[in-house]
């Protein structure tokens, strides 16, 4: 058994896969490749087949017809040979801090393991502009195993996404999620629904995840996530509903996961009200009122106890939060 598996998601990724593929290469003797060809139009599957008859014993592939980013996500787990399972989309790649990373893992493996590995991600601009690490060493000890109830706050910046996270395989297998077809964004549900379910955590203080921004069309463009704001309030709302943050009884769990559903409650708000037009808004208030009919007490609590109460306001004294917050926001990281 391999210790780690990572699924590589592709759809018309012929220009930039390579580059990913080769990174995780480097620590193929204890890590296996799944790459999922997402139904693609141009030399993705051609490419993947390639390297899958080059490293047979280390790439597997995987086509299908398109389904999106989650559907690659779940046929990753369904298949996952190794102990320990991430994803890497096809346009980032790893640094050299793999080869640390595997180390550390099997060390960590070899005393009990965790459920959660977490490192840093660190976005890589097209144009150079605003490069930086997230990096979590003020909220998360280093170097060992540790539970929630040894964390500390996290910033606003600070967020668990799917680039930092690696899970154990069979926690995910447990929790059962579904990524939903076909919806943009799903990688937060991922992470979000699963986090409840972990209790073991180690975290490596190394840049390790290299986020690429600036390609023509990614998910992340500023005018892709206003025109896909209805992606964010299904997955905000799926969150949502996959726990009730209330049976959190680890008070540091509990406050990370509202941490979280914190920032994409107001990325759905945001980009929905960034198009100012009335269906936004009404699909934003029946994404409150479904939340209210499973948990009334938290879905007040976002709407109406913290900052998303600014955003939320109607009318040109809610748009204009909302401008005011995404500049700081986008200030802040740059995250698009």
């Amino acid at each position: 058994m391999k210790l780690l598996t990572v699924t590589v998601p592709c759809y018309n990724s012929q220009d930039y896969m390579e580059k990913c593929i080769d990174s995780i290469l480097a620590g193929r003797d204890r890590t296996e490749i799944i790459i999922i060809d997402d139904g693609s139009k141009d030399r993705t599957g051609a490419i993947a087949d390639q390297y899958a008859a080059a490293y047979p014993d280390d790439v597997k592939v995987i086509h299908q017809e398109n389904g999106g980013h989650g559907e690659g996500i779940n046929q990753g787990i369904r298949h996952a040979g190794g102990k320990y399972f991430k994803t890497v989309d096809s346009d980032d790649w790893l640094s050299t801090d793999f080869i640390r990373f595997l180390d550390s893992l099997e060390e960590v493996d070899r005393n009990g393991g965790a459920d959660l590995i977490v490192t840093n991600y660190y976005y890589e601009h097209a144009d150079g502009k605003g490069n930086r690490s997230i990096n979590f060493s003020n909220a998360l000890p280093e170097g060992r195993v540790f539970t929630w109830a040894e964390t500390k706050p996290f910033r606003i910046d600070q967020i668990l996404m799917i680039h930092a996270c690696t899970f154990r395989t069979q926690l995910l297998r447990d929790t059962g999620l579904e990524m939903p077809k076909h919806v943009f964004y799903e990688d937060n549900y991922m992470i979000y629904g699963n986090l409840k379910n972990t209790g073991r955590l180690y975290y490596m203080n190394i840049d390790m995840y290299r986020y690429y921004i600036g390609r023509a069309g990614q998910s992340v463009q500023e005018d892709v996530m206003k025109k896909r704001y209805n992606h964010q309030i299904k997955i905000a709302e799926l969150c949502f509903r996959s726990c009730h943050l209330g049976s959190i009884e680890d008070r540091r769990k509990r406050n990370y996961m509202r941490h979280e559903m914190f920032i994409m409650f107001g990325i759905a708000v945001l980009f929905a009200r960034l198009n100012r037009n009335r269906q936004c808004d009404a699909e934003l208030e029946k994404m409150w009122e479904n939340c209210r009919e499973f948990d009334r007490e938290w879905a007040d609590y976002f709407r109406y106890r913290t900052l998303l109460r600014l955003i939320c306001l109607p009318g040109m004294t809610g748009a204009g939060f909302v401008s005011f917050i995404y500049r700081i926001a986008h200030r802040v990281v740059r995250f698009n």
